[in-house]
């Protein structure tokens, strides 16, 4: 199954139960068993130009947060 952008978006969030939510990048990879990071990181980088997504940091770790609804 191939990776899609709303897979890592209704993983980083629930809009209903939790819509602030922050996930970790090695917890995405984790939950969406990714082998190669590649593709992540490149959807990562365009969900962020595209201001849907934020860069933050939790606990020294890498993190995103849903910013667009």
């Amino acid at each position: 199954m191939a990776m899609k952008k709303i897979d890592i978006l209704n993983f980083i969030t629930d809009f209903r139960k939790a819509p602030n939510d922050i996930k970790t990048f090695k917890a995405m990879v984790a939950h969406l068993n990714v082998t190669d990071e590649g593709p992540l990181n490149t959807m990562l980088t365009e969900l962020q130009q595209a201001r849907v997504i934020r860069e933050v940091e939790q606990n020294g770790e890498k993190a995103y947060q849903v910013i667009a609804r």
